[in-house]
């Protein structure tokens, strides 16, 4: 059915899959099996059907620049006059400084996820982002440490 998400259950195996090509998608296949005490052909048949079933829709490449962290990272909550979300979002796309942009509910119109070097710098990016017209109120909160993510990291 068109626009419809089907759910698929996964096993402890296939999650423990998934957090490996997680942290490194060009894992070789007898790695996996070896780190899954699973043979070869079972991991092979599992991406194949985590493909196949939409649980898996890719693989990508992450540049060093996406993967460190940088000194001053925060999110910035952004409400929106009328109806120039797709504008809004369409400036926004244009920072370089912003690695996520998320639509939600609520108060908010829009998500913002952004970093910068300095604190100097990160305020210089918040006075452009509230110049963009459309936007009416934003409010901002510095991100002080993440226990815990999915996003590949430099050891």
């Amino acid at each position: 059915m068109v626009g419809r998400r089907l759910q698929f259950e996964m096993d402890e195996l296939d999650e423990k899959l998934i957090a490996l090509l997680r942290h490194d998608a060009r894992r070789s296949i007898s790695d996996l099996a070896i780190e899954t005490g699973t043979s070869r052909a079972t991991i092979r048949s599992r991406i194949g059907r985590l493909e196949k079933n939409g649980s898996i829709i890719g693989y990508t490449v992450i540049l060093r620049s996406d993967a460190v962290e940088a000194p001053v990272r925060g999110i910035m909550m952004i409400e929106i006059e009328g109806r120039v979300t797709d504008r809004v979002i369409a400036s926004l796309g244009a920072f370089p400084d912003i690695s996520s942009i998320h639509t939600t509910n609520g108060r908010w119109d829009l998500i913002v996820e952004l970093s910068a070097p300095t604190l100097t710098s990160f305020d210089a990016i918040l006075r452009r982002i509230r110049l963009i017209p459309g936007i009416t109120a934003s409010e901002t909160s510095l991100l002080l440490a993440t226990p815990r993510s999915t996003k590949a990291r430099l050891a």
